[in-house]
């Protein structure tokens, strides 16, 4: 059986995933992966970083350097309606790219429904376009995955997508200098937290509450991957 990927953007994404499948640090043609198995397959893991053109580099690197089976994309992803449930798993039907209008189909797995459409744009998207988007079937927003389908498409490699829900684009949580607490590669950005939460002392309940939803949105993606991996056996 050849080598299943996971790819996320974020090291908080990949960490829950790490440690369900006793995942350890590894090289695979010179790039840093986190390695295991899952049943009888080998697995490969990575986390990215933000953005389409991060995700893009990443993955063209890591299917350069090994055959890949099939590539699993997870992580969070946010909704563009109150009505879908913090930790609400998501497997779009279409993944539309909004700088090129590129649309990339995902490979179903197992019996999960798929639904909507996964909008992904390097930017973080106005209260007053989310109308318009709806009227076209989306129903999440993310960074990265038209990216990475995009490449598994030149390559001819099988994907799909398994994100859950970790906010809200219609509450306003996440601004473009909420965005900027993280550094691109995905990882905390101390220096900017400490002077958000002394400009603004009193979003911190709010912010507590958004890191609780990305929590459980991190683990109930990972969850959601590893299901559909297993259905590959």
């Amino acid at each position: 059986m050849g080598v299943l990927a996971f790819v996320c953007a974020m090291p908080m994404e990949l960490r829950p995933l790490r440690r369900k499948l006793g995942l350890e640090r590894a090289a695979v043609g010179g790039i840093s992966v986190q390695s295991g198995s899952l049943g009888n397959r080998p697995v490969v893991a990575l986390a990215t970083g933000m953005g389409t053109t991060l995700a893009t580099q990443a993955t063209v690197r890591l299917l350069a350097a090994t055959a890949i089976d099939h590539l699993l994309v997870f992580g969070i992803t946010g909704a563009v309606d109150d009505d879908i449930a913090i930790g609400a798993s998501v497997h779009p039907e279409l993944v539309v790219d909004s700088e090129t209008g590129a649309e990339h189909r995902p490979t179903r797995l197992g019996d999960v429904a798929s639904h909507g459409t996964m909008w992904t744009t390097n930017r973080i998207t106005r209260p007053d376009e989310l109308p318009a988007l709806r009227a076209r079937g989306v129903i999440s927003l993310d960074m990265e995955t038209a990216a990475i389908a995009a490449c598994c498409e030149r390559r001819g490699v099988p994907w799909s997508v398994h994100r859950a829900i970790s906010d809200r684009a219609t509450d306003g949580s996440v601004d473009d200098e909420v965005f900027h607490l993280s550094h691109q590669d995905g990882t905390p950005n101390p220096r900017a937290v400490a002077r958000y939460f002394l400009r603004h002392p009193q979003r911190i309940p709010g912010m507590v509450t958004m890191a609780k939803g990305a929590k459980l949105a991190t683990e109930r993606a990972a969850d959601a991957a590893i299901t559909a991996a297993r259905t590959l056996d």
